[in-house]
């Protein structure tokens, strides 16, 4: 019995990431964006923490009545593509003109690949851009991007979700994780320094922010382009 609560006690915890969406929705609808990334970040903890968290007290057997997977893809969407999709309209960071279109993008195409039951990949890495708009929004928001040049970031990015290319997990892709992890955790570091500066943050912070960003969105490809890793 004790077990099996233990179990369901991991889906709560799970489900806890939606209630850090509402939060950050919150935050959202003052226009506190430092504190809204700031919610999103620390749902994102719980959901790298949620699945080591299931496998030791085995919630696949103890708790099936409820599915983790897709209770974990639920909070997905909420963190990682609707609220910021929200942001980026209600913030003002790129104009209405430019701004509700790419949200539509960001939106749709999030839902559908959340939906793609082909996403993982067999060496643990994601097949198609793994619908982490979050992390694009929030560069979005620290730099200097014109409104133009955002909406072809994010349109072009869409569209790798669909395609056959491969985007690493920085934990869980073994192929070059002593090198993807550190860069993942310094993009950690550079966002919250610019999330602290309320996104006036230093110039080298901007640097590093986007040159960890662009490990992370391409080296995947690279691997695949080289022939490494398993792609299904």
């Amino acid at each position: 019995m004790i077990a099996r609560l233990l179990a369901f006690s991991v889906h709560l915890f799970t489900a806890s990431g939606a209630f850090l969406a509402f939060l950050a929705m919150l935050a959202a609808m003052r226009g506190a964006w430092a504190e809204m990334f700031a919610w999103l970040g620390a749902a994102l903890v719980v959901d790298g923490v949620d699945g080591p968290m299931a496998r030791k007290l085995r919630v696949a057997a103890r708790a099936a009545r409820w599915s983790g997977v897709i209770l974990d893809l639920i909070v997905d969407y909420l963190t990682y593509v609707f609220i910021p999709a929200v942001a980026l309209v209600t913030s003002g960071t790129m104009y209405y003109p430019l701004a509700i279109p790419a949200a539509a993008i960001i939106i749709i195409t999030g839902a559908i690949y959340f939906a793609d039951t082909r996403m993982k990949t067999r060496d643990a890495s994601f097949q198609g851009f793994p619908g982490c708009w979050n992390m694009v929004v929030l560069v979005l928001f620290a730099t200097d991007l014109t409104n133009a040049t955002g909406f072809w970031i994010i349109l072009l990015i869409s569209v790798t979700q669909f395609m056959p290319l491969r985007f690493v997990h920085p934990v869980r892709t073994k192929l070059w994780r002593n090198v993807s992890l550190p860069v993942c955790c310094a993009w950690v570091a550079f966002a919250g320094w610019a999330c602290w500066t309320h996104f006036q943050q230093p110039f080298i912070c901007t640097l590093g922010l986007m040159a960890s960003s662009i490990y992370l969105l391409t080296v995947g490809v690279v691997q695949q382009a080289m022939g490494l890793g398993r792609a299904e």
